[in-house]
């Protein structure tokens, strides 16, 4: 088990690796949209838990297993014994014995790096409340097929300092990137992580001029799952830290902007933005499907 890859952060894989990644989930997405993508993995069975609600996570992980020619199996506490208090290291032994990858999408990222620790088999980090590395893939490989490599870049996230924001802190410097963070006071992301990358990672409080020359803007939403109470304190807290026109007109000529999904028109972008013709951020959605293949072939692969 001790020798077995995993996926929890984008420091699990070098920096050569990651690009290297990138470009197999470009030409996975040329594959598959030619009708020639090969079925590699038939009989592989990946396991996915789920343990915070999912859209983009679900339907990605499991239309892309199938394309692999695998099956992908959904886990719900409510559906097994992870629900009813069975520790997360025998729940760990017994699937991983009977799966051949498993993907978790939960709360601690604790949970995810013990389950990982007795897994036999991968895991791979579908969100937790630290990191979310697969959008963050998503992320690269949209910027890399509309605008060329990301490194020297200016990439300026606005808003909470949350898992994508922490997981954009790793980026900065597996991609060679400047980051430059804009949030409220109060919102800031990990002490030690902004400590541990500060020659390429800043606070810059004020949205406009942190979206200076920017080559690509970044958001989220204010109140992620399991802050739904703070919604109201959060609104009030983020006035001005909107990515739309006038915050865009700031950033350098051609700059892109991403949104994770589910995105709240007019609070944390504006409509115009979203509703754009131009926009990336359905690419940057369908490209989880194809950055998550990569990830569970390179996996797959490094541990058969």
């Amino acid at each position: 088990m001790a020798d077995t890859r995993h996926f929890l952060t984008l420091m699990d894989f070098s920096p050569t690796e990651l690009n290297t990644l990138i470009q197999r989930a470009i030409e996975m997405k040329q594959e598959h949209r030619a009708g020639t993508g090969e079925r590699r993995f038939t009989g592989h069975v990946l396991g996915m838990i789920f343990e915070k609600s999912s859209t983009r996570t679900r339907v990605s992980f499991e239309a892309g297993m199938t394309q692999l020619g695998g099956h992908a199996m959904f886990l719900s506490p409510d559906d097994t014994q992870l629900g009813r208090g069975e520790p997360i290291e025998d729940s760990a032994r017994v699937i991983s014995s009977m799966v051949d990858i498993v993907m978790i999408r939960t709360f601690g990222h604790d949970i995810v790096e013990t389950f990982a620790a007795h897994s036999s088999v991968p895991v791979i980090n579908g969100l937790t409340d630290d990191y979310h590395p697969c959008q963050l893939l998503a992320d690269m490989q949209t910027y890399v097929e509309h605008r060329g490599s990301i490194a020297g870049k200016v990439v300026t996230w606005v808003g909470d300092g949350n898992n994508m924001a922490q997981s954009y802190i790793n980026a900065a410097r597996q991609f060679d990137f400047e980051l430059r963070i804009a949030c409220p006071r109060g919102f800031d992301p990990a002490d030690e992580l902004l400590q541990a990358h500060s020659d390429r990672v800043s606070i810059v409080r004020d949205p406009m001029s942190a979206a200076e020359g920017a080559d690509l803007v970044v958001t989220d939403v204010w109140a992620s799952m399991g802050q739904e109470a703070e919604q109201k304190a959060r609104e009030a807290a983020f006035v001005g830290y909107q990515v739309n026109g006038e915050l865009m007109s700031r950033a350098a000529p051609g700059a892109l902007y991403m949104h994770c999904l589910p995105a709240h028109r007019g609070e944390e972008i504006s409509a115009e933005l979203m509703d754009a013709a131009d926009t990336v951020i359905w690419d940057e959605a369908e490209n989880r499907l194809h950055a998550q293949k990569a990830v569970v072939e390179t996996l797959l692969l490094a541990n058969s």
